[in-house]
């Protein structure tokens, strides 16, 4: 039985396999930047932001097979195979074979990587994400030290398939973010 996956479903699926602070944070942060490219492309925000709640589902538990084990799961939970394959596109050349096809599946694939940039340049700001302009998000993104974890050439990768520029990609994911800045614990350290 298919079920509609809203964001309050997507969290309670989310919650029976994920618990550490750090991945859940992860999760809204994803959630906020799909729910802004959702927007963008004048589709459902509220079903791209469960679909971005939801992408790392089995990390914590299977970090050395990510994305492994959450397409049964998932399925007998009721998410729809167009959710399931949207999730496992995410990992497209890491550890998956799923080429993200559709606007969701793309951004998903870009916003999973763009949000930790993005996440750790507002947490240097006095404000946090609030004031943060493009201009000096794009420094950082620039500076090839700053977040290294993160993976650039993915990103660029995912705006490719998106037909996208990292500037507009980027400035849709910063004002997403921004709309959550209290759940994402991005408000800075004036607040």
């Amino acid at each position: 039985m298919k079920m509609e996956l809203t964001l309050e479903k997507a969290k309670e699926l989310n919650a029976t396999m994920v618990t550490e602070d750090h991945l859940l944070l992860h999760a809204a942060n994803v959630s906020a930047a799909m729910e802004a490219m959702a927007e963008h492309f004048g589709a459902d925000k509220e079903h791209w932001a469960a679909v971005g709640w939801l992408h790392d589902y089995d990390y914590e538990k299977y970090p050395e097979e990510h994305l492994a084990h959450t397409a049964e799961p998932l399925r007998k939970a009721g998410v729809a195979e167009e959710d399931i394959r949207a999730i496992l596109s995410h990992g497209y050349t890491i550890c998956t074979d799923v080429k993200p096809e559709t606007d969701m599946e793309k951004s998903l694939f870009v916003v999973d990587e763009l949000t930790g940039i993005v996440q750790a340049a507002a947490r240097m700001r006095p404000n946090g994400i609030k004031d943060m302009e493009l201009k000096s998000f794009m420094k950082k993104w620039k500076d090839k030290r700053f977040a290294a974890g993160c993976n650039r050439e993915l990103i660029l990768q995912g705006c490719e398939l998106l037909g996208m520029d990292i500037h507009d990609v980027a400035q849709i994911v910063i004002e997403g973010m921004k709309a959550h800045a209290e759940e994402l614990q991005l408000t800075g350290s004036e607040a």
